[in-house]
């Protein structure tokens, strides 16, 4: 297929054409993301009942399809054995194209970023509980087929929020997964208040430089740890009180299978740097912002003030977590888990992005032509931030229909 025309289409909105070109990765070739993801032409899906085709104009980047294209730690046909191809990408913004029985909210030409939970809408929990709940919850992109990387993609007329209009077409599909996530773990599950100390691993990260803008705006101070002063530059223009250089704790990092001798040693650094963080929040934090797992987490639970929470969402180092509980219990801190967000969560979290309350952190926009190489990037952790590549949109900053501040452009990373 001809990449370099892949912004073209020959229908008008309402009207969906045969085919369409795909970045696809099927099960035979997992491995590298090189290999794994190649181009193909796929059918395109017709929507069904509270369902919308959307035109996709830029995707963005996430660990998840690194993920998919390794096989790792699962197979993603575990999650939808009916489809035989994966089309991944869990961020987008775009046209709406068509919309399926039932829709009333969107119309063909609607501008829209999506945001990535799925669930069945026979699910009692989706009615009155949390959509986060649902048996049937899953991971648009990641879980399910149809993601971004596709001249079209097929989502719920739910996961449809409005695209803030200052923004371009790569800016706004740069921000809905990790910062939907963000706001769930501190706004919904932690109580985020005015006052609140926080300590927010990985500050310069996807995540992290979401937390610290939530931060900031709420009236919290927070006190991001990061790997080099350059982000940790970063992370006080976003609004943190200071920061602390990861590479001058290595010590505290729990590796498991620790000797009696090493964990010794290891509470040392732990003690040294719970020292460091008083020093700069003037006491032990409320909240700590958790995603690191296995390295942080006794640190986590151990710095927390009293009556304290650790909020995670993630263990990227892993997920198997050795920590002295007593420490939890006998101080009656909380540990929260947190899961992406749901719509009612992603449609407040967006209007802070319309009202330029909270920007997005971009580090490189890159062709279509590029998505494997963007996930390669990633997987060799030779990136520096959020990565966007352009579909429908022929070059940067297409789609703004209003003045405002746009993305962030700088090198951030976990």
């Amino acid at each position: 297929m001809d990449l370099q025309r892949i912004s073209e289409v020959d229908t008008e909105p309402g009207e969906l054409p045969r085919t369409m070109a795909a970045w696809v990765i099927r099960q035979e070739r997992e491995g590298e993301p090189k290999d794994a993801f190649q181009v193909e032409e796929i059918e395109v899906p017709e929507p069904g009942a509270f369902e919308v085709i959307v035109r996709v104009m830029a995707a963005g980047v996430n660990f998840n399809n690194v993920w998919a294209a390794l096989g790792q730690p699962v197979s993603v046909f575990r999650y939808h054995p009916q489809e035989d191809h994966h089309i991944g990408g869990s961020d987008a913004s775009g046209v709406v194209w068509k919309v399926g029985e039932g829709v009333t909210r969107w119309k063909p030409g609607d501008e829209v970023v999506v945001h990535c939970n799925q669930a069945s809408y026979e699910d009692p929990e989706v009615h009155g509980l949390d959509p986060l709940a649902a048996p049937s919850q899953k991971i648009w992109g990641y879980e399910t087929s149809w993601g971004s990387f596709a001249q079209f993609t097929k989502v719920q007329a739910q996961q449809l929020l409005p695209k803030p209009r200052h923004l371009a077409w790569e800016e706004a599909a740069s921000y809905g997964l990790t910062y939907f996530t963000a706001y769930r773990m501190l706004i919904d599950q932690a109580k985020l208040q005015a006052g609140h100390r926080v300590l927010i691993w990985g500050a310069a990260g996807g995540l992290g430089v979401f937390a610290t803008q939530l931060c900031r705006l709420t009236g919290a101070d927070c006190l991001g740890v990061v790997s080099s002063a350059d982000k940790g530059a970063l992370v006080e223009q976003l609004g943190a009180r200071g920061f602390i250089d990861r590479s001058d704790y290595t010590g505290m990092m729990r590796h498991g299978g620790e000797s009696a001798e090493q964990e010794k040693v290891r509470f040392g650094e732990t003690r040294r740097f719970a020292k460091a963080v008083k020093e700069v929040l003037g006491d032990s934090p409320d909240i700590v912002f958790e995603h690191v797992g296995q390295a942080t987490f006794p640190t986590s639970v151990f710095v927390v003030r009293p009556f304290g929470k650790v909020v995670i969402c993630g263990a990227t180092s892993g997920y198997n977590l050795d920590f002295d509980v007593r420490y939890l219990w006998m101080r009656q801190k909380q540990i929260i888990g947190s899961h992406f967000a749901n719509a009612w969560e992603c449609n407040k979290a967006n209007q802070l992005i319309e009202q330029s309350k909270i920007r997005p952190v971009l580090w490189r926009t890159m062709p279509f032509e590029q998505v494997a190489d963007a996930h390669q990037l990633m997987h060799e952790n030779r990136h520096a931030g959020k990565i966007a590549v352009l579909v429908g949109a022929t070059q940067e900053g297409q789609g703004r229909t209003a003045e405002g501040p746009g993305a962030i452009h700088a090198e951030v990373g976990a």
